[in-house]
């Protein structure tokens, strides 16, 4: 038996695949499924199943393409209904897989068709579950998304997941290994550990969710309290779960369309397309197509699309660094974003060769501006999230989180010349981006961020420990 877990850093997800005796699943698949079948070819196995945990509102899964390319059969819990041909397994219903069985456990409470998958060794012994986002490492799965308006609240789900918790998974032995479907960093929960595989001991132990004394009120209130809005792209993605989706051959055939610089601007001024530059934020602020947005390759890039974007159907026109082409176009497919037309042939240096307009975004090093920020009361905006700035912040800044940026362009002035900051630069970039893309034009973005700052020796106020908030 062998168990691989398949980690993708960006969105925080873990794919699962499982080989007993020749035979394979995958559990959770990404919309890229190349890998999984050269992984099994490489095992001389053959895949036969595709089990999905629930439908996933973060990613867009590969099961539709898996299923296509290998004959497999996809697997889902009880209540799904997907539109394309799938198992609704029973609860309790087993699943031969060469020497060892995979059960599933019906989790509802997350979603509605929420469902656990137990593994038994070829001796019959639970020795793992693949919990979807039923349970994490630390957490539990939000109960908002799956909401049916009024006759379905968060709490009510809240209070089916606890029963989920209580009768299908607390039950089982200390020793079975916890397989999650996502890990900190994601928005499917809100306090995950940074450790992606655990025993269901000691989450019994450190996890909130499964203290053994606690009442379903109690569950309810600490599950429910503080969660924020989900991004906006979440129900866009469930839909192409459900439904099915464009195979990412051909979104990546299209993506990767290389277009001259007059025929990129062209492209943009007849499709409507939005322009996104992928390159690094020193890169984008030295030097950008005028009204392009920067969201770089090298932070948390595909959340931070579909939570700014928001609409998978916007077209897009990539800037990119060079060869990093396909790279930018899986990735956005990942999180349902399959309306890539193209990229510019050359980069930005061809665009500028091209003697086309380009941009700047005034950038100002932290130790230049400190004590002007200090004496002057200039106005700063701090675009990391609440939590952040809560536990320290500037003296007098306003608090801007970038997931809400696009519903706060109101509070920023049009004439008065602002800062903008985050932690170290990334963030600050792709608000600075939006902002003068919407006409904002007399803004300063402080290089290295907040930690250049007090370094620098702002006026800060008092720290406070995020855990203690």
């Amino acid at each position: 038996m062998k168990i691989e877990q398949i980690y993708t850093g960006c969105l925080a997800q873990g794919a699962y695949y499982i080989e007993s005796n020749g035979e394979v699943a995958i559990i959770d698949p990404l919309r890229e499924v190349a890998p999984y079948i050269k992984k099994a070819a490489e095992d001389r196995a053959k895949i036969k199943y595709i089990f999905e945990t629930h439908f996933h509102a973060d990613f867009v899964s590969g099961h539709v393409t898996l299923s296509k390319e290998t004959g497999a059969p996809i697997i889902y819990g009880p209540n799904a209904n997907p539109s394309f041909e799938a198992v609704i397994a029973k609860d309790g219903q087993e699943f031969k897989l060469g020497k060892i069985t995979i059960t599933a456990l019906h989790t509802p409470g997350h979603t509605m068709e929420s469902t656990t998958y137990l593994l038994k060794d070829e001796n019959g012994k639970e020795h793992a579950i693949f919990s979807g986002d039923t349970l994490f490492l630390g957490d539990v799965g939000r109960p908002d998304l799956a909401q049916k308006a009024a006759d379905m609240t968060k709490e009510d789900l809240a209070g089916i997941l606890y029963e989920s918790l209580r009768t299908k998974i607390m039950p089982l032995a200390d020793d079975v290994i916890v397989y999650p479907a996502h890990g900190a960093g994601s928005a499917c929960g809100k306090n995950m550990m940074k450790e992606t595989v655990d025993t269901l001991g000691n989450q019994k132990q450190v996890n909130y969710a499964l203290r053994s004394d606690m009442t379903k009120g109690e569950f309810v209130k600490e599950v429910t309290d503080g969660l924020l809005p989900p991004p906006q792209y979440f129900p866009l993605n469930v839909k192409m779960n459900k439904e099915g989706y464009e195979d990412i051959a051909d979104v990546l055939d299209r993506g990767t369309t290389a277009l001259s610089p007059d025929a990129f601007e062209t492209a943009a001024n007849e499709t409507g397309a939005l322009i996104l530059d992928v390159r690094h934020q020193d890169e984008f602020v030295n030097g950008h197509i005028p009204r392009s947005i920067f969201i770089g390759l090298n932070g948390d890039f595909a959340p931070w699309v579909g939570a700014l974007i928001g609409d998978v159907a916007q077209p897009l026109l990539l800037i990119t660094p060079e060869g990093k082409e396909k790279e930018a176009v899986t990735r956005l497919s990942r999180v349902g974003f399959d309306g890539t037309i193209g990229y510019l042939e050359g980069g930005f240096d061809a665009w500028k060769n091209a003697g086309k307009d380009v941009d700047t975004i005034k950038s100002v090093p932290a130790a230049e501006v400190t004590e002007e920020i200090d004496a002057d009361k200039e106005l700063v905006f701090d675009v990391r999230k609440e939590s952040e700035f809560a536990s320290e912040h500037l003296v007098d800044a306003n608090s801007t989180p970038l997931s809400a940026l696009n519903d706060h362009l109101s509070e920023f002035p049009k004439e008065e010349t602002f800062y903008v900051h985050c932690a170290g630069g990334y963030r600050s970039a792709i608000a600075a981006s939006i902002l003068k893309s919407r006409g904002y034009h007399n803004l300063v973005d402080i290089g290295g961020g907040f930690a250049a700052l007090k370094s620098a020796g702002a006026n800060v106020t008092d720290y406070i420990c995020p855990t203690t908030l």
